[in-house]
């Protein structure tokens, strides 16, 4: 690289602050834009595990990251009663205890905030308008901010992609919902929930409770089957409506406590249950990692560590094409796709065990979970298969 090379990153969730940390490394200026006006607090637990491991090792933030495992213990089904169903340990998941980790995303998200913070340049509360391609470089408008020019733009900015709609056009083109919505929020943790996640199903809908940041708090979720909804995705008033009217009638277990403890939230999420399949995820000057080329969907567990993995293996291959970007985009693309391709294939299944379509299915799934031999057979498929994927790449010393 003869110049220094100036990258322009939209988003500073996960796979943001991943990518401007190897550039960085790598002797690149790299600016990161984030639409928030601070990081996004709040979201699910994710899932850290196989090649994504060793990224965090590299990075040399895995004990960081194993600290704040939220250690939970296994996922309980309860009846409207809340009594106990059936149960599925952590490790039966795919979760072995020291391979894995499971994370809250904002704590992720501030770890690797903090590993950046005082040698990237960020840009909070703004959002790019326009990328105009020249021969001197990428221009960029703002919303807020002067227009600058960048050799490089790679969007980083989620399943809604704002890098992604200006460059390749309407996200419904490459949107395959799953037919389902979710919300997860704060609340206090009045049921004691000690390390677990409490899940109550009825037909088409699921409604749960996990302890939280070691029991001091907990999260509440609703996931339902619907019809694709309508809605302004940053009305979150709005959004609460949709989850009232899919839950209101609902009185079994905690239900009406959780609606009423989501009115009250606010770190309230709300978002479909869908995955982005792109042909390509580059094109000119811009490039994209993590959700926004390839979300494996929310209940996957594994958006995270395929933003790790991504940002690693297209910091690498920029490194190692010496800044020729074309040849960089090609190769992280021919790196990458099979491994995500087994990612989102777990990302449909998880969709599908999530919600059951009838009481039947709901009264099988409880007893299957109830005889021992069934439930090993099962789940040895699943964690030998979660397994795979999450190893289902080599990665190249750059």
């Amino acid at each position: 690289m003869k110049k220094t090379m100036r990258v322009l990153i939209s988003g500073a969730s996960i796979a943001g602050p991943a990518v401007a940390y190897w550039l960085h490394r790598y002797g690149y200026d790299v600016t990161v834009v984030e639409r928030s006006p601070s990081l996004r607090q709040g979201g699910y637990g994710v899932d850290i595990r196989g090649a994504a491991i060793t990224v965090l090792k590299e990075m040399g933030i895995f004990s960081l990251v194993r600290e704040a495992d939220t250690n939970l213990t296994g996922v309980y089904f309860v009846n409207k009663k809340g009594k106990i169903e059936g149960q599925i340990s952590e490790a039966s998941m795919g979760n072995q205890k020291g391979l894995d980790i499971e994370i809250m995303r904002e704590d992720l998200s501030n770890i690797l905030y903090d590993l950046t913070k005082d040698t990237i340049h960020y840009i909070w509360g703004d959002s790019i308008t326009a990328i105009h391609e020249t021969e001197a470089g990428a221009e960029v408008q703002f919303i807020h901010s002067k227009p600058h020019t960048f050799d490089l733009v790679i969007g980083t900015d989620g399943l809604h992609s704002n890098v992604r709609t200006l460059t390749f056009g309407d996200e419904a083109q490459f949107k395959r919902t799953l037919g389902c919505y979710i919300s997860i929020f704060t609340l206090d943790n009045y049921l004691k929930v000690d390390h677990r996640q409490l899940l109550y199903s009825m037909p088409g809908k699921t409604v749960g409770m996990f302890s939280a940041h070691d029991n001091t708090q907990a999260k509440g979720m609703f996931v339902f089957q619907s019809e694709a909804l309508k809605y302004d995705r940053y009305d979150t008033e709005s959004q609460k409506k949709l989850i009232e009217n899919a839950f209101g009638g609902d009185t079994g277990w905690e239900t009406s406590q959780l609606l009423k403890s989501m009115k009250e939230a606010t770190d309230f999420y709300f978002d479909e249950i869908c995955q982005i399949h792109m042909p390509t995820w580059s094109k000119g000057r811009i490039t994209l990692i993590g959700d926004a080329a390839y979300g494996p969907s929310p209940l996957s567990g594994q958006g995270s560590s395929l933003a790790l993995v991504g940002a690693y293996v297209l910091a690498g291959e920029l490194k190692a094409a010496l800044g020729d970007y074309a040849r960089a985009f090609v190769a992280y693309e021919h790196e990458m796709r099979k491994f995500v391709e087994k990612n989102q294939k777990i990302g449909r299944i998880a969709a599908g065990s999530m919600i059951e379509k009838s009481n039947f299915k709901i009264f099988l799934r409880n007893l299957i979970l109830r005889v021992p031999t069934l439930m090993r057979v099962q789940f040895k498929m699943i964690s030998k298969m979660i397994a795979k994927a999450a190893n289902g790449i080599e990665l190249k010393d750059y």
